[in-house]
C-alpha cells in the first residue's frame, strides 16, 4: 500500500452522539433512529447504474459542441474517463467531475469524510489538483434530523482543508433517501494528464489501496459493526499516488471494481491487461466478509459485465473480490508508484481484454 496521506481524525471536543449503535461526535441523535445505512437501498458506489446499462444510455450522446466554446474539450464521453477536461486560455486544463452516493457507514461525520476523499479522487486520477467543490445534498428532512446533515458537512470540511480544496455552496433537495456528494473542479497540466486511453503494452500496473472495501461495507450494512480498516482506507486521499514520475495513464477503483475500471482503461488504450491475483492486497476481514455472503448486487453486475471479455485461472470468489464495488478506493496506475504493489501489466491486445492469473 502506498504511504498514507494525512487524513482528518474525528475531533474529541464535542459530545458523542448515538445512531443505531454507532458512536461518533458532534450531536446527540434521537434514540429511535435506525442506523444511517438502513435508510438507503444500497451502499455507496455499489448503487451506481451498471456500467453496461450506462454505456447504452450515453452511446448516442454526441454533438458538434457549442457554437463559440470558451475552451477546447480534450476529455469527454468517448472513453468513459474519470473526469471531463477542457483546456482554456493560458494553457490550463480545467478538470470537472461529480460524485454522490448513499451512506456507506452509520457515522455521519465519517460519511462526510469519505465522500470528500472520494469526490476529488477523479481529479487526482486525471493528474490534477482539486480547487473548489460544491455540495450535493439529498436529505429526508422529515425522517432524519438536519443536525445529522450538519455533521456530514462537518466531516466534509475536515477533509477538504487537508486536501487544500475550497468548499463553497452547492445544492440541496428534500429526498426520501439520504445522499451526499460533490461537484469538484480542478486544474492540471494538459501535457501531463493521466488518461485512461494512454496505457501502453509492456507497462506494469500498480494499485495504491487494498481491495475489500465493498464487501466490508456490505457487512457493516448487515450487522452494524464498522470496519476500522475500511474507514481508514476510504478516508485516505489519493493525492500523492497520482504524482508518480513518468506516469501517463491511471484510473480510480470505485463502483465498477478493479476489473471494471481496468477493463475500461485497457479497452480505451487498445491493449489487454493481465492481473496477478496473488499480488493484489486485501483489507483484513475482506475474505471472511465474502465467505459470509456480503456481496453487493453492484459487485455481481460488475463481474457479469466484464465476463465476456475475461479469461481467468482463479475461482469465482477471487473474481468477485476483484470486481468488488468500492467507495473511495485507490488508484490503478499504469507505472510504478513508490510503496504500492505491482498487481499486473498491460500487454498487446489479445482475444480477451482481461486475463487473471
Amino acid at each position: 500500500m502506498a504511504p498514507p496521506v494525512a487524513h482528518a481524525p474525528a475531533p474529541d471536543c464535542a459530545q458523542p452522539f448515538t445512531l443505531g449503535g454507532a458512536t461518533g461526535v458532534g450531536v446527540t441523535a434521537p434514540t429511535d433512529l435506525r442506523p444511517l445505512t438502513s435508510y438507503a437501498h444500497g451502499g455507496g458506489c455499489a448503487c451506481k447504474i451498471p456500467p453496461g446499462e450506462l454505456e447504452d444510455v450515453v452511446a448516442g450522446l454526441r454533438s458538434a459542441g457549442p457554437v463559440a466554446p470558451a475552451g477546447k474539450l480534450v476529455v469527454g464521453l468517448d472513453d468513459g474517463d474519470d473526469a471531463a477536461v477542457v483546456t482554456v486560455r493560458g494553457g490550463i486544463a480545467v478538470i470537472a467531475t461529480a460524485d454522490f452516493y448513499t451512506p456507506v457507514v452509520d457515522d455521519p461525520y465519517d460519511w462526510g469524510r469519505i465522500a470528500t476523499v472520494n469526490a476529488p479522487s477523479d481529479v487526482y486520477a486525471m493528474g490534477g489538483t482539486p480547487l473548489v467543490a460544491v455540495n450535493l445534498l439529498c436529505w429526508p428532512r422529515d425522517v432524519l434530523p438536519m443536525e445529522l446533515a450538519a455533521e456530514v458537512l462537518r466531516g466534509v470540511l475536515a477533509v477538504a482543508e487537508l486536501a487544500g480544496c475550497h468548499v463553497a455552496g452547492g445544492h440541496s433537495i428534500d429526498d426520501p433517501e439520504p445522499k451526499y456528494g460533490m461537484a469538484v473542479t480542478g486544474t492540471g497540466d494538459p501535457d501531463r494528464l493521466l488518461r485512461n486511453d494512454a496505457g501502453r503494452a509492456g507497462l506494469p500496473i500498480s494499485l495504491t489501496k487494498p481491495l475489500g472495501i465493498g464487501v466490508l461495507n456490505s457487512r457493516t450494512k448487515a450487522n452494524g459493526f464498522p470496519s476500522p480498516e475500511a474507514i481508514e482506507a476510504m478516508t485516505t486521499l489519493n493525492r500523492e499516488a497520482a504524482l508518480a514520475a513518468g506516469v501517463r495513464a491511471a484510473t480510480d477503483v470505485t463502483g465498477f471494481g478493479l476489473l471494471g475500471h481496468l477493463y475500461k482503461l485497457a479497452r480505451a488504450s487498445g491493449v489487454s491487461a493481465v492481473v496477478d491475483a496473488a499480488a493484489v492486497p486485501y483489507l483484513p476481514g475482506a475474505r471472511e466478509a465474502l465467505a459470509a455472503g456480503h456481496v453487493s448486487g453492484g459487485t455481481r453486475r460488475n463481474l457479469d459485465w466484464v465476463r465476456p471479455n475475461l479469461t481467468s485461472a482463479v475461482d469465482e470468489d477471487e473474481l468477485l473480490l476483484l470486481a468488488d464495488a468500492h467507495t473511495s478506493g485507490g488508484l490503478l496506475v499504469v507505472g510504478e508508484v513508490p510503496g504500492a504493489p505491482v498487481v499486473g501489466e498491460l500487454v498487446p491486445a489479445a482475444e480477451h481484454v482481461l486475463r487473471v492469473r
